[in-house]
């Protein structure tokens, strides 16, 4: 797929028994996709394995975010985090997701693992102003390092104000 698509505005959604699961290597290239990743993103098993994850990320989701759980997820730790995703024809779907990172037998770091649920209507109402307010600052920066590197403390400054790790947040909101 060499160009993204223009954004609809259409929101998908998956069944809240369902889980979109994903893994990938170590520098996030798609290793496995489940069918309801597939179903949801619209995309086929051959455009996605080998590809980056950032694959179905969509413009409306703060870089900073990512900043956070690539940080987490490097450090062997897991993160739950709500993420907008972009599917193949330009349309969306938010999810809570579970990101860990999967170990072989050795105990050695071999890539990462996603499981994806729907989020609740309160978890996506709190977390929107805050990811808007982080999306006004990365917009007034060209690079996308500097857009992570400006939104990033914008999601720190909040939990602090809240006296709040991420994860205690994450699960406050989630309920």
């Amino acid at each position: 797929m060499a160009e993204r698509p223009t954004m609809t505005g259409v929101e998908q959604t998956f069944g809240s028994d369902e889980l979109i699961v994903s893994k990938t290597d170590l520098k996030g290239r798609l290793t496995y996709v489940n069918s309801v990743f597939l179903r949801v993103s619209g995309f086929e098993e051959h455009e996605l394995l080998g590809k980056p994850h950032s694959i179905i990320r969509h413009p409306d989701m703060p870089r900073g975010v990512f900043k956070l759980l690539w940080d987490t997820i490097q450090s062997e730790k897991e993160l739950f985090c709500y993420v907008n995703n972009r599917c193949k024809n330009g349309d969306n779907y938010w999810v809570f997701a579970h990101v860990t990172p999967s170990f072989d037998i050795r105990g050695n770091l071999t890539g990462f693992h996603s499981n994806r649920r729907v989020p609740t209507t309160h978890a996506f109402e709190t977390i929107k102003p805050i990811y808007d307010e982080m999306l006004r600052e990365e917009s007034k920066h060209r690079l996308p390092k500097d857009q992570c590197e400006a939104s990033y403390p914008i999601l720190m400054s909040k939990l602090e104000e809240i006296g709040k790790t991420y994860e205690e947040f994450m699960f406050d909101i989630c309920m």
